[in-house]
C-alpha cells in the first residue's frame, strides 16, 4: 500500500498533467475556430469551380484533357491525409482504418502519406509509401495543396497511376468527424453538377479555360480536404485533451481521498500509540 508521501508524489504527477492538457485544449480550441472559418470560406470557391468545369463539359463534350483521361485501372494510388502529432483521439487511426481495407494484399495500390502518422504506419507494416509530406497538417496553406495537386497529377499523367483517390476527415463539429475516401483523378461525373451551358461565354476558347481550370480544380479539392482535415484534427485533440482534463481531475480527487485516510488512519494509530505509552506509565 502506498504511503502518504507516494500520493504526494502521484498527485503533484497529476496535476501537472492536468495543467499540459487544459493548456492544449485551449491552443486546439482557439485554433479550431479559425480552421473552420477557413474551411467554411472554401466551400464556395470549390463548388463554383466545379460548377464551371461542369459547364465547360457540358459546353464541348470532346473537349479532353489529361487529369480526364480514364483508362484501365492497374496501378491505385492513395492520398491519406492524416496528423503529424499525436494526442487527437482516435483521429489518424480512423483516418487510416478508411483507407487500410482497399490496399491491404494488393500490390497495385501505394500510399501518398501526409501527415507523419499515416507515414510510420503505412512504413512500419511494409506498405508502398510513393511520396509524403509532412509538417502542416494543423496549418495547411494553399501552396501545400499546390505541391501535392502538382505532384499526384503529374503521377497521374506519366502513366504511373491509373486511379488516385483521396482520403480525409470530414469535420463536422468538435465531438463528429467522419473518414472518407472520394474519387480524386481522374475526374469524372462533371456534368452531374448545376450548371448551364448558356450561363458562361468562354474566351479565348473552352479548350484554353479547361487547361486551366481542371489543375485550379485538383488544386481546390485537397486544399478543400486539407482544411477539412485540419479542422477534424484540431477537433479531435480539443475533445481528446478536455475527457484528459476530466480525468485527471476525478483521479485527483481520489488520490486525495487515499491520502486523508492514510493521514487520518496515521493520526489514529499515533494517538493510540501515546496513550497505550500514558496508560503503561501508570
Amino acid at each position: 500500500m502506498p504511503n502518504a508521501q507516494d500520493i504526494r508524489r502521484r498527485i503533484k504527477s497529476v496535476k501537472n498533467i492536468e495543467q499540459i492538457t487544459k493548456a492544449m485544449k485551449m491552443v486546439a480550441a482557439a485554433r479550431l475556430r479559425r480552421a473552420q472559418e477557413k474551411a467554411a470560406a472554401s466551400l464556395p470557391y470549390t463548388q463554383k469551380v466545379r460548377e464551371v468545369l461542369a459547364s465547360v463539359a457540358s459546353h464541348a463534350s470532346d473537349l479532353s484533357h489529361p487529369l480526364l483521361e480514364v483508362r484501365e485501372v492497374k496501378n491505385i494510388a492513395y492520398l491519406v491525409l492524416s496528423a503529424d502529432k499525436g494526442l487527437a483521439g482516435a483521429y489518424s487511426s480512423n483516418v487510416i482504418k478508411e483507407v487500410l481495407p482497399r490496399i491491404a494484399g494488393k500490390e497495385n495500390s501505394s500510399v501518398i502519406a501526409v501527415g507523419r502518422k499515416a507515414r510510420d504506419y503505412f512504413k512500419r507494416r511494409g506498405f508502398r509509401i510513393d511520396e509524403e509530406f509532412t509538417g502542416f497538417s494543423e496549418k495547411p496553406t494553399l501552396q501545400h495543396a499546390i505541391n501535392i495537386a502538382r505532384s499526384v497529377g503529374e503521377g497521374f499523367k506519366s502513366g504511373r497511376y491509373d486511379e488516385i483517390h483521396l482520403v480525409y476527415t470530414v469535420f463536422h463539429s468538435a465531438i463528429t468527424q467522419k473518414a472518407t475516401s472520394v474519387k480524386l483523378l481522374p475526374i469524372e461525373d462533371m456534368t452531374g453538377a448545376d450548371a448551364n451551358p448558356s450561363d458562361y461565354i468562354f474566351e479565348p476558347s473552352a479548350e484554353e479555360v479547361l487547361s486551366h481550370l481542371v489543375p485550379q480544380y485538383l488544386e481546390t479539392t485537397i486544399y478543400g480536404a486539407l482544411l477539412q482535415a485540419s479542422a477534424s484534427e484540431l477537433g479531435a485533440r480539443m475533445t481528446a485533451m478536455g475527457s484528459a482534463t476530466d480525468n485527471a481531475e476525478e483521479l485527483i480527487a481520489k488520490l486525495i481521498l487515499n491520502y486523508n485516510k492514510i493521514r487520518q488512519a496515521t493520526i489514529t494509530r499515533e494517538i493510540s500509540e501515546i496513550v497505550g505509552g500514558a496508560e503503561a506509565l501508570k
